[in-house]
């Protein structure tokens, strides 16, 4: 997530050389027939980029809205992830030690059994991370599942769905064994349906693009209207007798279209471990501080701070 207010002129530049390359040529070429070559007939009326422009910037400002939607909806169901993750937590350490004076109180098991639980769901909001951004450092897990449950996670299609069932089984053993009683599960399982329709609005985002046809026309609008531009533009600047300014203001202009372009085109994918994404790493490093606290951890991971002014 970019959290800087002044962007790097050249960074931005970077990622359009292709169209303000393209641009640049054609611009030239443009004013090399028309005033060097005297092919006034290349000469446009300016109503043409006129219409064309006006139509391109309300598709772009639809794909740009529709993006975005996009990409808040993703921040909000990880700051739903982050509210059950805590809930969650607080449930089984508050369930877990209401139950110290029954008669089958076990503390090393009772404790035995806030750690694992709690660790699982530390492991399962890093599994969601990897998941989504399709990344394979799975090893990560290993600090939080025992050995036996990191094999059989392995093994898994679907590694934060199967953590969830792994969940739900210590759950239901320590209903069994007395660690939890009456209707603690309830609740807890509550928590978990929060986390799994938050997982498959997540899952839902990553695996349904924003329809490819405006990905699609957006391009070819946009390129249609850099060819034209410097066709409508010449004739004017050459009785202004500024035919020369027809490169760089062609270029500026497409420069202008093209940002709003690649802006709802990178917002588009909000789990693609990019600076514009959403920042799950750093979400992750925020729930696994807090759900460390609740096991009365002291030494927690040092908190992620912005790099540059982008937070991952």
């Amino acid at each position: 997530m970019i959290l800087r207010k002044v962007f790097n002129p050249i960074t931005v530049i970077k990622y359009l050389k292709t169209e303000l390359l393209v641009s640049a040529i054609l611009s030239s070429l443009v004013y090399i027939s028309y005033v060097t070559l005297g092919m006034h007939k290349v000469s446009l009326p300016f109503s043409i980029a006129a219409i064309l422009g006006s139509a391109l910037a309300i598709f772009i400002a639809f794909r740009n809205q529709s993006s975005y939607a996009r990409w808040w909806e993703a921040r909000t169901l990880w700051g739903g992830i982050v509210n059950s993750s805590r809930v969650f937590a607080r449930l089984v350490r508050t369930f877990t030690n209401s139950h110290k004076n029954q008669p089958n109180f076990d503390k090393e098991r009772s404790e035995k059994f806030k750690k694992e639980t709690i660790y699982m769901q530390i492991a399962w909001i890093h599994a969601l991370r990897l998941h989504l951004r399709k990344e394979n450092n799975w090893d990560i897990l290993k600090n939080f599942i025992s050995s036996e449950d990191y094999n059989k996670l392995m093994k898994a299609s679907n590694k934060p769905n199967y953590l969830q069932t792994l969940i739900g089984e210590r759950i239901y053993e320590a209903m069994e064994n007395g660690t939890l009683g009456g209707f603690d599960s309830f609740q807890i399982e509550g928590q978990l349906l929060a986390l799994a329709n938050y997982q498959g609005g997540c899952e839902r985002i990553k695996n349904t693009p924003l329809l490819r046809q405006y990905h699609f026309f957006t391009k070819l609008f946009l390129s249609v209207f850099m060819f034209i531009l410097p066709f409508s533009l010449i004739g004017d600047f050459v009785k202004m007798e500024i035919g020369f300014l027809v490169i760089p203001v062609s270029v500026l202009i497409s420069f202008v279209f093209a940002t709003m372009a690649k802006v709802g085109e990178v917002n588009e994918e909000p789990f693609e471990n990019r600076i514009t994404d959403v920042p799950l790493t750093a979400i992750c490093n925020t729930i696994e501080r807090d759900l460390l606290e609740t096991l009365d951890i002291e030494d927690l991971p040092k908190k992620l701070e912005p790099e540059n002014g982008f937070l991952f």
